[in-house]
């Protein structure tokens, strides 16, 4: 089983750097290589850059929650849930098919349904 994982390019797992400015502020975001190529696909799919999508999901998470304590970890998420989503059918893998075009509650309520942890028998 280890192999599939430890057999991985490295190249997919060292991280780099990408300053970016939030607001006129200048900030430094630190992902591995990996995330940065699934937060490519989802701009893409919008028609936004990287950089576009690391700010508009920065505006959206801020008006929603107020504050968020870890934006990177964040970002991790997002592109999990993302590849979990194509994976079970919430999101379309055909990635000519935007984002922005989905609803969003159909894809929360499958995502509800898909990941609810089964109750295990006492």
């Amino acid at each position: 089983m280890c192999k599939i994982f430890i057999g991985a390019d490295p190249a997919l797992y060292a991280t780099s750097t990408r300053s970016l400015r939030l607001h006129g502020v200048v900030t430094s975001i630190r992902l591995e290589e990996l995330y940065w190529q699934v937060l490519a696909e989802i701009g893409r799919r919008d028609g936004m850059s990287v950089n576009q999508l690391i700010t508009k999901l920065y505006d959206e998470i801020i008006e929603a929650r107020g504050a968020i304590d870890n934006f990177t970890s964040f970002l991790r998420v997002c592109c999990l849930r993302y590849q979990s989503l194509q994976v079970s059918g919430g999101i379309p893998v055909d990635t000519r098919v935007p984002i922005r075009s989905l609803d969003a509650d159909a894809v929360l309520a499958h995502e509800r349904t898909a990941f609810t942890p089964a109750t295990s028998a006492a």
